[in-house]
């Protein structure tokens, strides 16, 4: 199996909006093209990371209206699953108007899923004629799991017990049990296909930083900073900006894609355009910065192998962040096992406790953190220093560290989603 090509092709592809309710969107249109007729109604069960990502941030071409609830109803009447992450990119006013006006009559509903572990999306709709369709997306935000229409199941991957948590794919599992030299292998030996994809990552996500600009939201205030003589325009401070102003873009529900990364379009921002800034300023050969991205994206997905799809902790700062501090060390080091070990270990044991509250401009800040912690992190292990074993959580090894966060995200923090989404819905029905 070649790693690489199987993290770009499940992992790392063009979404425009934040992924969660986007998964939703999509979920709700293989739904209605089953049913293939107006839905008089649809009702919707998430897992408690997906309800909770989707709860605050604004929905493309929406006029910045928020929620997965509007984002499943526009997915229903846009019934285009082709569109695939970007399905949302094909709404248009009439669309928008349609789908508030059914939540308006209370026509969708939305809860989270009981039982549900691991990312899980059901879409269960009823058409005017009184025929039903429903689709689960599962275990990934474009894995179809369950689709039928009527008594005619189409696709059935559900597993038998109620738990609703999807087997790996097979290289999730190659994943699981790869080491950091292999990682470092795969991503040096990355072929001119992988390059182009990749290159066309950071294309598409300079585009996005670029549209981001014109908002007055983090990027601008750290912007506002440098202008007051507060920071000093320096790599640090225009890396941070640079992702501060793609993560303000898609918070924003702005109408432009940006290349995902373990699935997330913030995790994207970081794995992407931090190697390639830095890269860049540093003076080093394009094609090693684009296989220094490769290695960041596959960290990206190690780490959420063991945190979670959807976990407690801060995807777009710890698991991003752990790629882009990587990658820069590859870019000075090649691939030094030791140093890119002291990475990891500065990075995760710096900000490794960041809790995820749901997508939502805030997480620009999360990404400014990130972007700095994996510079700085990177800088010193470079240079031979990092936090070792005997402090902290940190491990021996980088995979062992990233094992142990796994175990404090998956258990430790077992609930702190759950009570997360109270606080959340507790603003709402306040």
């Amino acid at each position: 199996m070649n790693l690489l090509k199987e993290v770009l092709k499940y992992q790392v592809y063009p979404a425009m909006g934040c992924t969660e309710p986007v998964s939703v969107a999509l979920c709700a249109a293989h739904a209605a093209k089953e049913l293939g007729e107006e839905a008089a109604r649809a009702d919707f069960k998430l897992d408690a990371g997906t309800y909770k990502n989707g709860m605050g941030v604004r929905i493309p071409n929406t006029d910045g209206e928020k929620g997965n609830l509007l984002a499943g109803a526009m997915g229903m009447l846009l019934a285009k699953p082709e569109l695939n992450m970007e399905i949302l990119g094909a709404a248009d006013k009439e669309v928008l108007a349609k789908a508030k006006e059914i939540i308006r009559q209370h026509r969708v509903t939305m809860e989270v899923a009981p039982g549900a572990h691991g990312f899980y999306i059901e879409a269960a709709l009823t058409g005017v004629s009184g025929k039903t369709a429903k689709c689960v997306i599962a275990g990934s935000h474009t894995e179809v799991a369950f689709l039928s229409c009527g008594t005619d199941v189409k696709v059935d991957k559900t597993p038998q017990k109620a738990n609703c948590a999807q087997k790996a794919h097979d290289f999730k599992n190659a994943l699981k049990n790869a080491t950091l030299q292999d990682l470092l292998d795969a991503a040096d030996q990355a072929d001119d296909e992988d390059l182009a994809y990749i290159k066309k990552g950071v294309d598409m996500n300079l585009k996005a930083a670029e549209m981001g600009q014109a908002l007055q939201k983090v990027g601008f205030y750290i912007k506002e900073l440098v202008r007051k003589r507060l920071l000093q325009m320096d790599l640090i401070s225009s890396t941070k900006i640079l992702t501060a102003c793609a993560a303000d873009a898609r918070m924003d529900g702005q109408a432009v894609p940006v290349m995902a990364s373990g699935e997330s379009g913030n995790q994207g921002v970081v794995t992407i355009l931090v190697p390639w800034k830095v890269g860049k300023e540093m003076e080093v050969d394009e094609k090693t910065i684009l296989k220094s991205i490769a290695l960041s994206h596959l960290l990206n997905g190690y780490v959420k192998v063991f945190t979670g799809e959807l976990a407690p902790i801060c995807g777009c700062a710890i698991a991003a962040g752990v790629g882009a501090t990587a990658a820069i060390v590859y870019q000075q080091r090649g691939k030094c096992v030791p140093a890119v070990t002291l990475a990891i270990n500065n990075i995760i044991s710096d900000i490794g406790g960041m809790l995820c509250d749901g997508a939502k401009s805030g997480c620009a800040l999360k990404v400014v953190s990130s972007t700095d912690a994996a510079i700085r992190a990177a800088y010193m292990a470079v240079h031979d220093y990092g936090i070792t074993e005997v402090e902290g959580f940190v491990g021996k090894t980088a995979e062992e560290t990233i094992q142990n966060l796994g175990s404090i995200s998956t258990v430790g923090m077992s609930r702190v989603d759950p009570m997360i989404v109270d606080i959340m819905q507790e603003k709402c029905n306040g």
